[in-house]
């Protein structure tokens, strides 16, 4: 087994809803042979500093995502999508430890898995910007100004996509114009939709 980082040590011990759940997580993933970090405000599991799962709790659920998840054999569907719009990552859903001592061998299977991947270094083929559908509002303010499209394109494809999500997300189009004007000067500035 791995050594223990301290510093998930301390988000452990304050995890009081999940916390026999995500030891058992942690002694599976770690009998893994992967490094344990705090990345994201939460326990981050990697192989030669690349990413492998995290590690989340939420009010109903506490889970183990995979970053690369899309990429795994999942012949049971065990793995479910995040989120509609997630491209990568697979994530599995527990709510109590019974559950996770039980599936312990698929788990390890998942990580072993996921390993071999970023040892092969396979890429998750993500939607080229291309297909993202630009709501109006955005597309006419792009062609007015030509250091918004420049400054657009020069943020990387999560961030462009996390705008074009973000705008095309209200059905009425003031809420859309209102969303793109609050936002250009972030875009102009280079940064992404929730960077600091």
């Amino acid at each position: 087994m791995k050594d223990m980082n301290q510093k998930v040590d301390s988000f452990f011990s304050k995890a009081s809803q999940w916390q026999d759940e995500f030891m058992e997580l942690r002694k599976i993933i770690l009998d893994c042979q992967l490094t344990e970090e705090m990345k994201w405000g939460a326990p981050c599991y990697t192989y030669q500093n690349k990413n492998i799962a995290i590690l989340g709790g939420f009010k109903e659920y506490c889970v183990v995502s995979f970053f690369k998840g899309i990429l795994l054999h999942d012949p049971q569907g065990i793995l479910d999508k995040p989120g509609e719009n997630t491209q990568a990552a697979r994530l599995i859903r527990f709510t109590h430890v019974d559950e996770i001592v039980e599936m312990a061998p698929i788990l390890k299977d998942f990580i072993n898995e996921a390993i071999e991947v970023e040892k092969s270094g396979l890429k998750v083929d993500l939607n080229a910007k291309a297909e993202l559908k630009f709501p109006e509002e955005f597309q006419s303010k792009i062609n007015e100004m030509p250091a918004l499209r420049t400054a657009f394109e020069a943020l990387t494809p999560g961030r462009q996509r996390a705008y074009i999500l973000y705008f095309s997300a209200p059905k009425q189009a003031k809420t859309r114009a209102s969303r793109v004007e609050k936002y250009l000067p972030r875009i102009l500035n280079g940064k992404g939709l929730n960077d600091r």
